[in-house]
């Protein structure tokens, strides 16, 4: 047998082997709402047996509570016998320490730095439940309509945007977040480039002058927001009626969330 035979052999034999190394996932628990809602995205949600309390679609189905938005409950975790685990930045290291010397895979998927990542990160779930291709369609699509979005802003100058997450404290979207990438898109400018902390003051939105306002956060809470900041008139983006409040799935990092996110931002904007 001659050498080029027996290399494409030896090459054949190391793809098998981790063709059939690679383990079919049919009992997953999920750690992050976000990483949750990509399994169902992925239509992989009958794989899953549990989630957590923040985890809206899997509740609604009636999928078992494991965990609260940051820590798991180890023993109801395990009597699940879950093959795999994945989870976020959130989870203790010391959980997934546990949980991995039960022989259960643990993945842990990171607060991911852009949209670029998010999309990274939702192709490695899907390859981890055997729904690779449809993962890649979903972020070529995604792609494709945020480009599109992002071409039909015509700004005469670059306007300031003020991004608020929550209110009591305020926080701000800092830099090289996934939700600085709403603003990039936008073509704006965040005007808080260039902090290291979240937590900021209504003076230093004032100081600032945002020409744009968005408030992600959840029930009356938003609403409440803009009639406060309703009353700082000197606010470019109160003088002109541009302050919005949009669904806290802007903070779920996931291709369609994100893209749905700047379609809602969009339709805002241009129908002023």
């Amino acid at each position: 047998m001659n050498k080029k035979r027996l290399l494409t052999l030896a090459l054949f034999a190391v793809l098998a082997a981790g063709v059939f190394a690679r383990k079919d996932y049919q009992r997953i628990v999920s750690l992050a709402p976000s990483l949750t809602e990509s399994l169902y995205y992925l239509e992989a949600q009958q794989k899953l047996i549990g989630c957590t309390s923040y985890c809206v679609s899997a509740k609604a189905d009636k999928k078992e509570i494991v965990a609260s938005a940051i820590k798991p409950n180890i023993e109801k975790i395990i009597k699940l016998k879950p093959d795999l685990v994945v989870g976020s930045s959130f989870t203790d290291p010391k959980d997934i320490a546990t949980l991995k010397k039960f022989g259960i895979r643990v993945e842990i998927y990171h607060s991911p730095k852009s949209f670029d990542e998010i999309c990274s990160q939702f192709i490695s779930l899907g390859e981890l439940v055997g729904k690779q291709r449809l993962a890649a369609d979903i972020v070529k699509q995604s792609r494709n309509t945020l480009d599109k979005i992002s071409k039909s802003f015509r700004w005469k100058s670059t306007p300031k945007i003020f991004f608020q997450i929550g209110a009591d404290p305020i926080f701000t979207v800092l830099d090289n977040t996934f939700m600085a990438d709403y603003i990039t898109l936008l073509g704006g400018k965040n005007i808080a480039s260039g902090l290291e902390q979240g937590s900021i003051g209504r003076e230093f939105v004032i100081t600032q002058n945002p020409d744009y306002i968005f408030i992600t956060t959840m029930g009356v809470v938003g609403e409440d927001e803009k009639t406060t900041w309703g009353k700082y008139s000197t606010i470019s983006a109160i003088k002109n009626s541009r302050i919005y409040v949009i669904s806290e799935i802007a903070c779920l990092p996931t291709p369609i969330t994100f893209v749905k996110t700047m379609e809602d931002i969009s339709k805002l904007i241009n129908n002023k």
